[in-house]
């Protein structure tokens, strides 16, 4: 089974650098058509209802799992799953996490679920490569929504409706980006603490307290007609933010009556203020780059800005030196 898996394994990396290759070099960016290049995958899906909902919703999230991992809980439940919002041509980083910070085997007695969001790409070659690397790692789910930077609310909203409705019994959710290194031994002992009662109605990462910007040349402009107030209300960097499992929920059935909003993290911002909880502030989420040292990166639980060979080389520099003090 162990060799199967490794022939696997090195056939999907080389054929997404076969693809990668072939489609920088000689293919334009095809337009959608509507095909759907999933249909043959056999997905299993709850039906699952939130109660309480009275009101017709404005963004009824109606989309369909193209993939799917719906028994990743059910054999144990995760003190820990950690959500990572990924595009289809990054196998490079997504590997190095699985390699890394993201390996579910890290830590003895804490079991940790790891798992890569997407939405359905506009060419089905990079579709197939993600469904064959699915297979592989079963580590991956995606909705049927054309992957893109407007569309990353979209992709948050599925990671919580998918702690909703297959992994609520978790404790804790990360949700993150696949360029971030995260300090897991700061994220687990020192914020977690698994020894401790787990909290309920808890957010924290780096706050932002901001409003919109106007300049439509920006990467996050705002316009009025969408977002016509001057002040965001107080919001974690999308970049990484740690919530208790029981938000999830709270979150996807408050996105159903809240008008959506492309920019991912002032959105869930406006789902936390409708629900009256107020995110925490901890100094150890950095959504900038820093220069690695092994004292500064033992301090904080998350950098930005990590391509796969720093990755790499930050991870085992730290894992071979943690008996130096700084």
């Amino acid at each position: 089974m162990a060799s199967k898996v490794s022939c696997l394994y090195v056939l999907t990396v080389v054929c997404w650098a076969s693809a990668l290759w072939y489609l920088s070099i000689t293919r334009p960016t095809s337009s959608y058509t509507g095909s759907k290049p999933f249909s043959h995958l056999t997905v299993a899906r709850k039906n699952f209802t939130f109660g309480n909902i009275r009101t017709r919703p404005i963004n009824p999230h109606s989309f369909e799992f193209l993939i799917n991992e719906p028994n990743k809980c059910e054999k144990n439940i995760p003190f820990l799953v950690i959500l990572i919002s990924t595009t289809h041509k990054e196998f490079d980083a997504r590997q190095a996490i699985r390699e890394t910070w993201g390996d579910e085997n890290n830590f003895k007695g804490i079991k940790i679920a790891t798992l890569f969001l997407l939405g359905k790409n506009a060419d089905p070659v990079l579709n197939q490569m993600v469904e064959q690397e699915s297979q592989i790692f079963h580590d991956i789910i995606v909705e049927d929504f054309i992957d893109s930077y407007h569309n990353l609310t979209l992709k948050t909203l599925m990671g919580m409706r998918w702690v909703a409705s297959f992994c609520s019994k978790a404790k804790y959710i990360m949700k993150t980006d696949s360029d971030i290194f995260v300090n897991m031994d700061n994220l687990i002992y020192k914020l977690l603490k698994p020894s401790t009662k787990p909290r309920r109605r808890y957010f924290t990462g780096y706050v932002i307290n901001g409003g919109p910007i106007r300049d439509v040349r920006s990467k996050w402009y705002m316009p009025r007609d969408l977002y016509p107030d001057s002040n965001y209300p107080p919001f974690c960097s999308g970049t990484g933010y740690i919530f208790s499992a029981d938000v999830a929920e709270l979150i996807y059935k408050t996105s159903l009556h809240t008008r959506l909003l492309h920019l991912e993290d002032v959105y869930v911002g406006l789902c936390l203020r409708k629900l009256g909880i107020h995110p925490f502030q901890n100094s150890g989420f950095n959504h900038w780059k820093m220069a690695y040292s092994l004292c500064r990166y033992r301090r904080v639980i998350t950098v930005h800005q990590i391509s796969p060979e720093e990755m790499h080389r930050i991870w085992n520099d730290m894992s071979s030196k943690k008996h130096l003090r700084c």
